[in-house]
């Protein structure tokens, strides 16, 4: 029987810090609807699942769901607000990876312009090879 309890115990802890890391928010939901159906007393009621499912977002999730002046009363709200706050999360990182790449792309149009420009600025700077100028020795000999 003391076996259990631990086994018991070590699940809890499981459930109290779990956490959505890289996740996405339905797959966090998912295995936190699994682990909450298992330990329905760390959950007693809609208002105890709601803080803790806000616990377990990412912090730049949660603090969207949770913001505002009325937070989440009801699962269904705390997930649709975790969804929205996923989805425009991903739009700005979108975005700036976007951005990121046009400088990136932009940087190698400049570089590859300067690199011919510089080539044929060394081409018309050449001339054609010419007589050599005899050396100031040589001209005091004449």
């Amino acid at each position: 029987m003391y076996h259990n309890r631990e086994i018991l115990a070590v699940q809890q802890d499981e459930f109290t810090s779990f956490k959505q890391g890289s996740m996405s928010v339905m797959e966090a939901v998912k295995k936190f609807e699994q682990l909450a159906r298992l330990y329905p007393e760390l959950v007693p009621n809609e208002k105890e699942k709601v803080r803790r499912m806000i616990k377990m977002f990412r912090t730049d999730i949660a603090k969207q769901v949770s913001a505002g002046s009325s937070p989440p009363t009801l699962i269904a709200d705390c997930i649709s607000r975790a969804m929205k706050a996923e989805y425009w999360i991903n739009q700005d990182t979108e975005a700036r990876v976007q951005i990121f790449k046009a400088k990136k792309e932009e940087k190698a149009v400049e570089k590859q312009m300067q690199s011919r420009q510089n080539h044929e600025s060394n081409s018309k700077g050449q001339t054609r090879p010419t007589e050599e100028l005899p050396s100031k020795e040589e001209q005091s000999w004449e």
